[in-house]
This record gives C-alpha cells, sequence and structure tokens, in this order.
C-alpha cells in the first residue's frame, strides 16, 4: 500500500488534531470559548485520586466500552479525573498476536501532545522576560522566509503560513521507506522552510510541524540548555511526570508498552496493518516525540488548563483567551465549548488529551492504532468497516462517547 498522508499530525487538515472549530459570530470571528477564564486560574486545589463513586464509574465504564467497541483499535486506556475522583481502565489487548491486555500503566507515544508542552515553555520563557510572543521569528532563526513578519505567537496559533515539512512528499517517500531513521530538527526545518508559503503571515489558518520545531529551536537559543533539559526542568520534574520520557531521537520505548498498528506506509493492508513500535518519533521533534502515560498526561492537562504549577496568571490567562479563529485552535492547543487540549496521532498510536473548564473534569484517550473507521471518504479503513458511522480517529470515538456519558459532549471537527 502506497503511503498514506496522515503525518501532518492532525486528523483533518483544515482543523487541529481533536479539536472541533468555534462557532463563529455575526462578524465572522469565532466566540470566546472559555466562558470564564478567571474562574479558571483560580482552581489551585489538586483534584483527588480517590475512585469516583460506583454509579459514576459504571456510567464511563460502559460509555468507554461502547466507544472503544465502535474503534479500530485493538487496547485502549482511559482516564477521567473531577472533583468526585478519578476512573483508570484499560480495554483490550496491548498485542494481538500474543493476547497480551492493555493496562493503565502503558507508555505510549503521544504525537502531536507534544505541542502544548512546546507552547507552555514559550509561554514560561515569556513571563521571564526572555522574549515576547510578539517577537519576530528572525530574531532567533535566521534563513525563514519573511521571518521577520511572523511572530512566535503566530508560530503557536498556527497562523505562520509555513507549510509542514510532513506534506513534503520527498520526504514522506524517505520517512517510509526508513521509518526507524533517526531525524535531526534542523532538517526537518530545512525541509519545510523549503516549502511555498501557504498564505501570508496572520491571514489564515494550517496546522505545521514546522511551526512548533521552530519554537523548539527558539526555546534552545534563549535558554543556551537542548530542548529535553528544558523540559525536564521546567515542566516534568516539577509537575512529577516521572512516566513522561523525551528520548531526543533515540527509538527506546520504555516497558510496557502497546504494539501500535497504521495502515499508512509502503507495505500495509487493509488485511495486515503495519505494525509500527520499533518506528522512531524522532521525525516529531518538539512537535510530537514525547511519550508518556495516561496518568501523567491527566497531572499535566490539569495544570496546563489551569496554569496551576506552570505558569503565572498573565500568562495562563493569555492562553485561555488566545484567539482560536475559525480553526478552533489557539496557542499550542485546541478549544471546543469549554474543553481545551490536544489530539496526538503517530502511525500506530493516538492520543485524546482534554480538560473541561467548564466542570474541572480531565478525560485521557489512549489507543494503540491511528486507524480511523466509519464513514471515511479520503482515509483508508480497515475490513469490515462500519460505514453508518461518522469517519473518525479511535481515540477520537472513544473520547466522543465518554465526554457524553460526562454530560459535556465533545464535538470533533469533520473526518473524511
Amino acid at each position: 500500500m502506497a503511503a498514506v498522508l496522515l503525518l501532518a499530525g492532525c486528523a483533518n487538515s483544515s482543523s487541529p488534531t481533536g479539536a472541533a472549530t468555534s462557532t463563529p459570530d455575526a462578524t465572522g470571528a469565532a466566540s470566546t470559548c472559555v466562558a470564564d477564564p478567571a474562574a479558571v486560574v483560580a482552581r489551585t486545589n489538586a483534584l483527588p485520586t480517590t475512585p469516583m463513586p460506583a454509579n459514576l464509574r459504571a456510567t464511563i465504564d460502559a460509555a468507554a466500552q461502547s466507544g472503544f467497541a465502535s474503534s479500530s483499535a485493538p487496547g485502549a486506556i482511559v482516564a477521567v479525573q473531577s472533583k468526585d475522583g478519578l476512573f483508570l481502565k484499560a480495554y483490550g489487548v496491548a498485542d494481538p498476536a500474543t493476547g497480551v491486555p492493555m493496562t493503565t500503566d502503558m507508555y505510549q507515544r503521544v504525537g502531536s501532545i507534544t505541542k502544548p508542552f512546546t507552547a507552555t515553555l514559550i509561554l514560561q520563557l515569556e513571563a521571564a522576560g526572555k522574549l515576547s510572543l510578539d517577537d519576530p521569528i528572525s530574531k532567533y532563526v535566521p534563513g525563514v522566509a519573511d521571518g521577520h513578519n511572523i511572530t512566535l505567537r503566530m508560530l503557536g496559533d498556527m497562523t505562520s503560513g509555513l507549510a509542514s515539512y510532513t506534506l513534503d512528499p520527498a520526504w514522506q517517500k524517505a520517512f517510509f521507506a526508513e521509518p526507524e531513521k533517526v531525524w535531526d530538527p534542523n532538517e526537518l526545518v530545512s525541509i519545510g522552510l523549503a516549502l511555498p508559503p501557504l498564505f501570508a503571515p496572520g491571514t489564515s489558518f494550517n496546522y505545521s510541524n514546522t511551526n512548533t520545531v521552530l519554537l523548539g529551536k527558539v526555546i534552545e537559543r534563549v535558554t543556551g540548555q537542548s530542548y529535553q533539559d528544558v523540559l525536564q526542568q521546567k515542566i516534568l520534574t516539577p509537575l512529577r511526570l516521572d512516566h513522561t520520557i523525551f528520548p531526543a531521537g533515540s527509538a527506546d520505548y520504555p516497558a510496557p508498552h502497546a504494539q501500535g498498528f497504521t495502515l499508512q506506509g509502503n507495505t500495509a493492508t487493509v488485511e495486515h496493518p503495519e505494525n509500527t513500535t520499533a518506528w522512531n518519533p524522532s521525525w516529531g521533534w518538539s512537535a510530537g516525540e514525547l511519550i508518556s502515560s495516561a496518568a501523567d498526561l491527566t497531572t499535566f492537562v490539569r495544570a496546563m488548563g489551569t496554569g496551576n504549577g506552570l505558569l503565572p496568571a498573565q500568562q495562563q490567562l493569555e492562553r485561555l483567551t488566545s484567539s482560536p479563529g475559525a480553526a478552533g485552535y489557539g496557542f499550542g492547543w485546541g478549544c471546543s465549548g469549554g474543553w481545551v487540549g490536544h489530539g496526538g496521532e503517530v502511525p500506530g498510536y493516538n492520543t485524546s488529551m482534554f480538560y473541561d473548564t467548564i466542570s474541572d473534569t480531565t478525560v485521557i484517550i489512549m489507543v494503540n492504532s491511528d486507524i480511523p473507521n466509519g464513514g471515511c471518504s479520503d482515509s483508508v479503513t480497515l475490513e469490515g468497516n462500519p460505514s453508518e458511522l461518522p469517519c473518525a480517529a479511535p481515540a477520537t470515538r472513544v473520547f466522543v462517547s465518554v465526554s457524553a456519558a460526562l454530560g459535556h459532549s465533545f464535538s470533533p471537527p469533520p473526518k473524511h
């Protein structure tokens, strides 16, 4: 099977990964996504980790099972945390060949969920007076066409006009020919910058990995340290994210982890999806290389949503009110109806990480497949595909089911 174009890191090239579009008002601008940002920032308490009441556990469990059964993933991990406590459960198998079950402590490559981490580091540097979101990228990285007109803010909210290196046919050919290759970030930037700009800076939206890799380079330039060291010092250690790892080019995959399956690549078929467990995630760098766990992402997404433990109130309010525009994308995250967060997709793995700013609830869905199903017109699906369902990535399908059970349904953008 020929290479399939899903490597841009989002389920839909016109919208952020897992983030639904905002509803335009009469002027065409997006309505405010977070209703009361100040109240969200004021949440400095920790959510309980005790088990939820039995009736609520049963409701979430039934919804998770329903969404999982309707997906195309062998296994799933579902985490929900709220004022009522914690729900954490695994479903299905980590390895269909051996029948090894999925477990809640498994590590997973979480793809574009790396982007909110990178955006948070940029906001921390702004809070420290080390940079401004309105600085041009030319101040930090030379050789960017029209770089004096492209701000760090535009890179973070995907309005720079720079094309994603993952859309380059030559890069795709090289990646699928050698998926275990270690990619250098400078090489990725060069490939992205060699592509023609898609539009004038600040005039439209296009989700691009090149943007977030450039922000990673800014972090290194401003701090004089490696991206992974800054990430460890500023986010992973303070939040005690002991199961979150930036492999920095290494293909090492901590145990336990699930086997991942995709229909992308040169050898996958609908009868025999490709096992991607040995593929190297270095092609994502600061846009998509992170490995994490459900428990760690539960901690991070609550901190990301409230700013607690990560950002001063000023920067968190700036993030919560960053204009998502028609694409539903703010500074390094998607926003839809009060849900803020991100999806992540690399070949073989799909993750949804969202925080409900209305009910103070986190939801994490991790699955060991990136294969969509439903009435998909462009995406390749497995045999026996339930075409009567809307087309959706597997983690998104489970998330939608769980969100409905929680009483605040998440509406994903159309997938084709």
